[in-house]
């Protein structure tokens, strides 16, 4: 029988790059594990806000974080994460100030690592080292290939693409009219005539703070993403 603790390690090797490459040994798992400790978080708490001190990185096990900026227009959504992501680390490995604020947009629970406690086991195991590195590539990589498939796109096909990423197994976005404008560079009007035309298409549902894709093959020719990406 697998015990929690096992569990939680095979979360901790799987969150921190390929499993394939360089495969961490029990005493890397067992030190990583005690650089930090699980926290809890409720729908519009936060995990940081922008300027306070990062003190501790953020690894994602369950439930939607959305990132933000603070400006005297409002906020500005940065993006949003799931399951896997890991927060907070550029900041903390700068030992600079939070460069934007991480709230909770459903249940939250996270690994929390400690900077005090971590660097020192980066320090002495290389291969917890060089898998954070591969997982912070990941990440990198993944926002570089949605940007170049967004670039020289309408603002319906941009739109189409972004559902498609957001939209969970039901079909739901939870995304507002306004964030996704945000996220893409976009004016609220055209972002509101996109989801209009797909909405007419019977590709998506709208309503008062709400968007459910009903159409993922048709939203995937829209946005010009083939039906084996989805």
């Amino acid at each position: 029988m697998v015990t929690a603790e096992q569990q939680h390690h095979a979360w901790l090797a799987r969150s921190f790059g390929r499993t394939d490459y360089l495969p961490l040994y029990e005493q890397d798992l067992d030190a990583l594990a005690s650089a930090g400790e699980y926290i809890d978080k409720y729908p519009g708490t936060h995990l940081f806000k922008e300027g306070e001190p990062s003190k501790a990185a953020y690894v994602i096990r369950k439930g939607n974080v959305e990132l933000y900026r603070s400006r005297q227009s409002g906020s500005r959504v940065v993006t949003r994460v799931g399951e896997g992501a890991v927060i907070g680390d550029i900041a903390m490995f700068q030992d600079s100030p939070y460069h934007s604020s991480a709230k909770a947009i459903s249940p939250v629970k996270a690994f929390k690592l400690d900077r005090q406690k971590l660097i020192p086991v980066l320090l002495e195991h290389p291969r917890v080292a060089m898998r954070w590195l591969i997982s912070g590539l990941n990440q990198l990589e993944a926002t570089q290939r949605r940007v170049i498939r967004l670039m020289h796109r309408t603002v319906k096909e941009q739109v189409a693409e972004m559902l498609l990423d957001e939209s969970d197994p039901y079909g739901e976005v939870q995304l507002s009219q306004a964030s996704l404008a945000t996220l893409l560079g976009a004016s609220r009007q055209s972002v509101n005539e996109s989801l209009a035309d797909l909405r007419d298409a019977e590709l998506v549902e709208t309503g008062y703070r709400m968007i459910r894709v009903v159409d993922r093959p048709g939203l995937a020719e829209v946005s010009g993403r083939g039906e084996e990406d989805l």
